[in-house]
C-alpha cells in the first residue's frame, strides 16, 4: 500500500468541492463564450468528412496499383477508427449534441452499427464505471484491459490485431444478459454494420471471394488496433490506484488517476483530443467536446498547477518503454493502492 499526503490544496471534501466548483465555473466560461462550431462543429465536421471518404476508400480497392490499394486500406483504416473511436466515445458522452434524442440515435449508429458493441453497454462500463469510478479497483481501474496470461511481446505487438476479432464475440456474449427487444435491437444494427462492410468489399471494390473480403475487413479494423490498446492503457494504469472505500474526492481523482499524452496529428484526428492530449480535461469535464477539451486545456492545466495539484503527462514512447520493461508489475499483478493522507 501507498501512502501520499495533499499538496498545497485545502483538505478534506469541503476543500476538494471548493477547487472543484472554482475550476467548473473558469471553464463554464470558456464554454458559454465559445460558438457552436467550437462546441459541436468541429467535431461533427471530422465525423462527416470521414463517412464521405468512405466511397473514395472502397473504390481505390479496386485498382491494380499497389500504391492505390495502399492508400484505400489506408483511407477505410483511419476512416474506420474515426467512427469507431471519436465517433462513439463522444456519443456515448453525448458531447456530438445538446439534443438527448440525437445523441442516443448517434450513440446506436457510432457504438453499434460501426463498432459492432451494445451501446447500453458500452455506456454502463465507460461512463458509469471507468468516468464514476476511475481508478478505483473492482470498477473503474481498466482491469478489462489486463490479460495476464499473455506475455508482454504477445500484448503489445500481436494482441490487438484481434480486437476487430474479439470485440464482436464480446458483444455477443453480453447481450445474453439484456433484455430480449434489446439484444435484438444491438444485434441487428451489428449485423448490419459488419455485412455492410463486408458486401461493399464484395461489389463496390471488387473482391471476388469471400475470404479475401474477411481478411481485408480485418486488415481496415486492425490497422490503428496498436495505438487503440496502448492508449487505454497508458493514461491510467501505473497511476495512483484507490480502494473502494477511501477513493479521494473527484477533482484529486482525475489529477492524480488520468495521464495526458502529446499531440499525436493522426491519433488526434482517429481518436480525438479527449482521449489523447486533453485525457485529464476529458475526465473532469467529459460532457466537452474534442475541439472543447483542446480549447479549456489551458484554464485546466494552469489551475491545477496554480493550486499545486498532480498535471500527468508523458510522451507515448516513454510510455511505451516504460511498460514493456514494467510488464508483470503493471499488467499482470494486482496494483498497489493509493492512500492519499486528508483526501478520502
Amino acid at each position: 500500500m501507498e501512502t501520499a499526503a495533499a499538496r498545497g490544496a485545502p483538505g478534506g471534501s469541503g476543500g476538494a468541492e471548493q477547487l472543484l466548483g472554482e475550476l467548473e465555473a473558469r471553464v463554464q466560461d470558456v464554454v458559454r463564450a465559445s460558438s457552436w462550431w467550437e462546441r459541436h462543429g468541429v467535431d461533427c465536421s471530422i465525423l462527416a468528412l470521414s463517412l464521405l471518404a468512405l466511397p473514395p476508400g472502397f473504390l481505390c480497392l479496386r485498382s491494380e496499383n499497389g500504391l492505390v490499394f495502399v492508400l484505400g486500406i489506408t483511407i477505410l483504416g483511419v476512416c474506420h477508427y474515426t467512427l469507431t473511436v471519436k465517433g462513439s466515445h463522444l456519443a456515448t458522452h453525448g458531447a456530438l449534441t445538446e439534443s438527448r434524442r440525437w445523441s442516443k440515435i448517434w450513440a446506436h449508429f457510432f457504438v453499434e452499427v460501426c463498432t459492432a458493441f451494445p451501446a447500453e453497454d458500452a455506456r454502463y462500463g465507460h461512463v458509469k464505471m471507468h468516468h464514476g469510478y476511475t481508478n478505483v479497483l473492482g470498477l473503474g481501474d481498466s482491469s478489462t484491459w489486463r490479460l495476464p496470461c499473455l506475455n508482454r511481446y504477445v500484448y503489445m505487438f500481436l494482441a490487438p490485431l484481434l480486437i476487430p476479432i474479439i470485440t464482436p464475440l464480446v458483444a455477443v456474449e453480453r447481450l445474453r444478459k439484456v433484455k430480449l427487444g434489446v439484444a435484438l435491437r444491438a444485434l441487428g444494427l451489428i449485423s448490419l454494420g459488419l455485412y455492410s462492410h463486408y458486401w461493399l468489399l464484395r461489389h463496390v471494390s471488387g473482391f471476388r471471394s469471400p475470404a479475401s473480403a474477411l481478411a481485408c475487413m480485418l486488415c481496415t479494423r486492425s490497422l490503428l488496433a496498436h495505438p487503440y490498446l496502448h492508449v487505454n492503457v497508458f493514461q491510467h494504469i501505473g497511476l495512483p490506484m484507490f480502494s473502494r472505500d477511501k477513493k479521494p474526492r473527484r477533482i484529486h481523482m482525475m489529477s492524480l488517476g488520468v495521464l495526458n499524452l502529446p499531440r499525436l496529428p493522426v491519433l488526434d484526428w482517429a481518436f480525438g483530443h479527449s482521449i489523447i492530449s486533453c485525457h485529464v480535461e476529458h475526465h473532469l469535464f467529459p460532457k466537452l467536446s474534442d475541439n472543447m477539451c483542446l480549447k479549456v486545456k489551458p484554464v485546466v492545466s494552469q489551475f491545477l498547477r496554480e493550486k499545486q495539484l498532480p498535471y500527468n503527462e508523458d510522451t507515448y514512447l516513454a510510455r511505451f518503454r516504460l511498460f514493456l520493461s514494467r510488464y508483470e508489475e503493471l499488467l499482470v499483478h494486482a496494483p498497489p493502492i493509493t492512500e492519499l493522507a486528508g483526501l478520502q
